[in-house]
């Protein structure tokens, strides 16, 4: 082994240019003080695996460095094919220059056999840990990035300051958009969802009432609409993405209203009437109290015709048609509503009782 031990040196330089010459990808990487790093490295290498071959150990410190390796592939940006390839050549090149040093010796042909099979048994070792260090690299940097992404979906659920959100997102590297589209669905259908949307689309599913939330960037609405059309799913409107958790709350509100909502945008006014569900009911009492002494069905009749007059502008043949029922019974309704609200031309009058018959009542 002393013999060998000698074109360690060597041998390890000439490993270096082999690799530089022919895995392009290590080019740039092993030159100038990084070439340097290098050579000490493989020499290292060469020493532990003739430690090996002498029976002194060794192995174990090899793995855990080509482990290491594997690791510092992907922080460089490199694949494992770029690492395997340097193995691969550097094993040949190592061999040569080791049997160089062999055969002066006086090293028997069976031995010199053995040692060759050794020499590839240690590249497979090395190259197995390095995979292996790669591989649970890339699991970590995309398990942490899965997270950053997360976390800044939950920053913008919770409304968080510009500066939160800016941090944020500059930790999970996602792009901000102009706009995000909130997507409210059952937290189930989140992720298979999210796979048929844009790249940049965030998503959460694991909210306290098993709801899930996408954040659909810069959305064609009518495309989004039509991809989740086989979908439970709430749509909210487009909104600044510092601004998504107004999207998020005013789809809470859809769905609230209503299971069968949809798109919010086709209920604005059902959502404005109902922004302020105490003020609302006060507006109702008030606008409509001169119906309150009434029978609750002559009540209910009057406030439909009422609701029919003021949505049709008072065009007595389509208010019927609305209701079912003949013209004259209209012009009845409407003497009485008159005697019960003398100011009913006043546009004060108009405009409170429009907004409180806005929504039918519930029962």
């Amino acid at each position: 082994m002393t013999a060998l031990r000698a074109v360690l040196r060597p041998t390890a330089d000439e490993v270096v240019r082999a690799i530089i010459t022919e895995v392009p990808s290590y080019a740039n990487a092993l030159s100038g003080r990084m070439g340097g790093t290098i050579r000490r490295a493989v020499r290292t290498a060469l020493g532990l695996y003739l430690d090996l071959a002498s029976g002194t150990g060794g192995g174990g410190d090899a793995s855990d460095a080509a482990y290491e390796l594997g690791r510092g592939e992907v922080r460089d940006g490199r694949s494992m094919d770029a690492l395997l390839s340097a193995y691969r050549v550097g094993a040949r090149v190592a061999w040569r220059g080791l049997a160089a040093g062999a055969v002066p010796a006086g090293l028997p042909a069976a031995e010199v056999a053995k040692f060759a099979e050794l020499t590839f048994a240690y590249i497979d070792e090395l190259s197995a840990a390095s995979a292996a260090g790669h591989a649970d690299e890339l699991a970590a940097r995309g398990l942490a990035h899965e997270r950053h992404l997360e976390q800044l979906a939950r920053d913008l659920l919770a409304g968080a300051s510009a500066e939160v959100l800016l941090a944020s997102a500059g930790r999970a590297a996602w792009q901000p958009p102009t706009t995000l589209t909130v997507v409210l669905l059952p937290a189930f259908q989140a992720r298979p969802a999210y796979r048929s949307l844009d790249p940049g689309t965030l998503v959460l599913d694991d909210l306290p009432d098993s709801t899930g939330v996408l954040f659909v960037p810069d959305a064609d609405r009518a495309h989004l609409l039509r991809q989740l059309s086989h979908r439970h799913a709430v749509v909210g409107p487009a909104r600044p993405w510092m601004r998504a958790s107004a999207s998020y709350e005013r789809a809470v509100r859809a769905r609230s209203l209503s299971s069968d909502i949809r798109d919010t945008e086709e209920h604005l006014a059902s959502l404005v009437l109902s922004a302020d569900p105490d003020a609302y009911a006060d507006l109702r009492a008030r606008a409509l109290a001169p119906l309150l002494a009434l029978p609750a069905t002559t009540a209910r009749k009057l406030e439909e015709t009422l609701r029919a007059w003021l949505l049709h502008h008072g065009r007595r043949e389509e208010v019927a048609a609305t209701l079912f029922v003949h013209p004259q019974t209209v012009r009845y309704r409407m003497g009485q509503l008159r005697d019960l609200f003398p100011d009913l031309g006043s546009p004060q009058r108009v405009l409170e009782l429009t907004l409180a018959v806005g929504l039918p009542p519930t029962d």
